[in-house]
Order: C-alpha cells, then sequence, then structure tokens
C-alpha cells in the first residue's frame, strides 16, 4: 500500500534536486479487483500523475488507497521525452529515501 509520508519524503528529496525527476510505477485496485498500471513523476518537489486523474486539493492522497507502488527510476530532469537518461532503477522505491541515492 502506498504511504502517503513516504511520497511527501520523496517530494521533500526532489525538492532539493531540481536537476532529478523521480518515476514510481505501480498498480491501482480497479473496479472488480482488475489492477490497473500507474505512472507518478516527481520533480522539485511537485508530485503528478501521468496515467490517472487527480483531485485538485493538495490534501487530498495523490494516490487512492489500495495503491501500490512496485518500481522507481531515477531520471536526469528536467524531462525531455525524445532523450529520457535513466540514472537509476527500476528499483524498490524504499532505496530514494536516502539522499545519497538522489546523486
Amino acid at each position: 500500500m502506498v504511504d502517503s509520508a513516504l511520497l511527501a519524503q520523496l517530494e521533500l528529496l526532489s525538492r532539493d534536486r531540481p536537476d532529478r525527476v523521480l518515476r514510481l510505477r505501480g498498480q491501482l485496485q480497479g473496479a472488480a479487483e482488475v489492477a490497473e498500471a500507474f505512472e507518478l513523476v516527481m520533480f522539485r518537489g511537485f508530485s503528478s500523475s501521468t496515467t490517472h486523474p487527480t483531485a485538485y486539493d493538495p490534501d487530498q492522497p495523490l494516490l487512492p488507497d489500495g495503491a501500490v507502488i512496485e518500481t522507481a527510476e531515477l531520471l536526469l530532469g528536467p524531462l525531455n521525452p525524445s532523450a529520457e537518461q535513466r540514472l537509476a532503477g527500476p528499483a524498490p522505491v524504499d532505496g530514494f529515501l536516502d539522499p545519497v541515492s538522489w546523486l
């Protein structure tokens, strides 16, 4: 399950590294227990879903209950979709809680 405190910690780390983007991928529980893939990117302290709509209220959780983060990738920022540069990952998201992993 996704912990909002985990996302908040990662956003804090991303705020200090404007040259990095963290991409999180995982699964959301959909209708009839069918899982749907999701992708979330963090840049300069902000998270954005690239696959699903999110609430306009920043006090609302970014991902619904039942979301599971499966992998994280560290990318060179800002993103250039035609020349994306992966610096680390895919790896477990916990590894990116250490500021050294963002270097």
